[in-house]
């Protein structure tokens, strides 16, 4: 990783563990793609760990706002489609794998952006949780199924509530994922200089997530995502 890189993937990981903190999102849908555009070996595994740390922050301070029976369901339906996840890390060649995070994040965006809103309905929430799994594990972007089925919930609990399943989902991930060895030192080796951004990024939420506009930083938050996914596409071809 040079100079440049590193710096990249730092201010990457800062933003997206402000939002992730601030707004309940963000860290998996803005890292993935840029992390893949550095050094593709660094996705999903150390996106995973680092959200893994963040989330647990967010949980700690919505402490006792959690939909712990909607969780339990969701994190039921996260079983097998984690699974699945492990697998096509193993089956997809990296270019593949490239393309499939891409396409989750300008999925993810498009879905979102049409207004969709399913029924919270406990098969909603296992499926939701099933397909979050599979793509969470794959791709460390699980979130936009579970922000969709849950979508209903105030701010406080859906960030507690989201914030529980992906601290549970994003342990079963890596467990899948050290399984298949693709969790290893390399990762955890990559994974140690960004903890420090990571840190500051939860650092600094506190006193900016009271001045920022909700709205506003949702709508940033998904057109950055948006730019490296389509960077990342882009890559693939050039």
């Amino acid at each position: 990783m040079t100079g440049p890189e590193f710096v990249l993937l730092s201010g990457t990981v800062a933003v997206g563990a402000l939002l992730q903190v601030s707004i309940g999102f963000g860290l998996g849908m803005l890292a993935a793609p840029v992390f893949s555009l550095v050094d593709p070996a660094l996705a999903p595994a150390v996106v995973l760990l680092l959200a893994t740390g963040v989330t647990a922050t967010v949980l700690a301070r919505e402490h006792g706002r959690a939909d712990l029976r909607g969780c339990a369901w969701a994190l039921a339906g996260r079983v097998p489609g984690v699974s699945a996840g492990a697998l096509l890390v193993v089956a997809l060649p990296a270019r593949y794998l490239a393309l499939l995070i891409a396409g989750v994040v300008l999925t993810g965006v498009t879905v979102s952006a049409a207004g969709f809103v399913p029924r919270q309905r406990r098969s909603a929430v296992v499926l939701a949780g099933m397909v979050s799994g599979l793509m969470g594990t794959a791709t460390s972007i699980g979130g936009p199924p579970m922000a969709m089925v849950w979508q209903r919930l105030d701010g406080p609990e859906l960030r507690a509530t989201t914030s529980a399943f992906f601290l549970a989902g994003s342990l079963m991930s890596l467990a899948a994922l050290a399984v298949t060895g693709t969790v290893g030192a390399y990762a955890l080796r990559g994974t140690a200089p960004l903890v420090p951004a990571a840190v500051a990024g939860v650092l600094l939420a506190g006193p900016l997530s009271r001045r920022l506009d909700v709205r506003r930083t949702r709508t940033a938050a998904t057109a950055l995502a948006v730019a490296g996914a389509v960077a990342l596409v882009v890559r693939q071809f050039v």
